[in-house]
């Protein structure tokens, strides 16, 4: 059998506040996605779930258990790791363009080469013309796929997203799922998307997790089987409809508690 992108074994997590106070954010733990698998994890707020994507970029270290990325443990933060974070994360002073290029840039890549690089990428998310644009005079739809212009730019094997389309309208989200999909599956990265809402997990991933109240732990997973390319219709199908009944029968378990 390969290798999984991420396993995580077992992990805990506990926080310590600056008055002593411990707080569990996750407890047993255990999570393997394969290479070129798109996971999605839902739960009740205060779960562990943005505190998993933590983890697996080694920003936040497990306080028992292990968490390894392609066979390796997790010691720092690793260049293959994209991460497309709830808030836009592009420089307010930077154009498009050069906001796209500024990763492959830091990298070490030439300007002028990254900057071409980035306008091909603009062109692939819909954003040709806007170039010279700034973000605030973009609308939150359009910082979004610059976003991910950004992070796909760098050709990561291991995307990770922390409800990256929770604030924007739902017609612009349906949108920014589709674009998503076409994306990942030109490059087939790892994914693991974090979200509160199952109707976004089931249309985009191969597999749901479901966690437990906090401390999280997995206390299902689901198999998505319907057929890909994935439309935004295939959500009013009965498999669809079927599915997100059983995972939020589970959710709702956990938040009534």
């Amino acid at each position: 059998m390969s290798i999984p992108a991420i396993e995580l074994n077992n992990v805990g997590r506990k926080f310590v506040s600056p008055q002593g106070k411990v707080t569990l954010a996750l407890r047993d733990f255990s999570l393997n996605v394969k290479e070129g698998e798109f996971c999605a994890i839902v739960g009740p707020t205060g779960c562990g779930k943005s505190t998993t994507l933590g983890m697996i970029t080694g920003l936040n270290p497990p306080s028992s258990g292990s968490v390894k990325v392609f066979g390796k443990p997790v010691t720092g933060i690793d260049p293959k790791i994209g991460f497309v974070f709830q808030a836009d994360a592009v420089f307010p002073w930077k154009s498009v363009l050069d906001n796209v290029a500024s990763g492959p840039i830091f990298r070490g890549l030439d300007p002028s080469a990254a900057r071409d690089k980035a306008a091909d990428w603009v062109r692939r998310v819909g954003l040709a013309g806007f170039e010279h644009h700034y973000p605030h005079q973009l609308s939150g739809g359009m910082r979004k796929r610059v976003a991910l212009a950004q992070t796909f730019i760098n050709e990561p094997a291991i995307l990770l997203m922390d409800e990256p389309f929770s604030a924007l309208d739902v017609q612009t989200r349906a949108m920014m799922q589709e674009e998503l999909l076409g994306l990942w599956s030109e490059r087939k990265a790892s994914v693991v998307f974090v979200t509160h809402d199952i109707d976004e997990a089931i249309t985009l991933a191969d597999r749901v997790v479901v966690l437990t109240r906090g401390p999280g732990s997995v206390k299902s997973v689901y198999d998505i089987p319907l057929p890909r390319p994935r439309a935004t219709e295939a959500r009013y199908t009965p498999e669809f409809i079927e599915l997100s009944r059983q995972i939020w029968a589970d959710l709702k378990a956990e938040v009534s508690i």
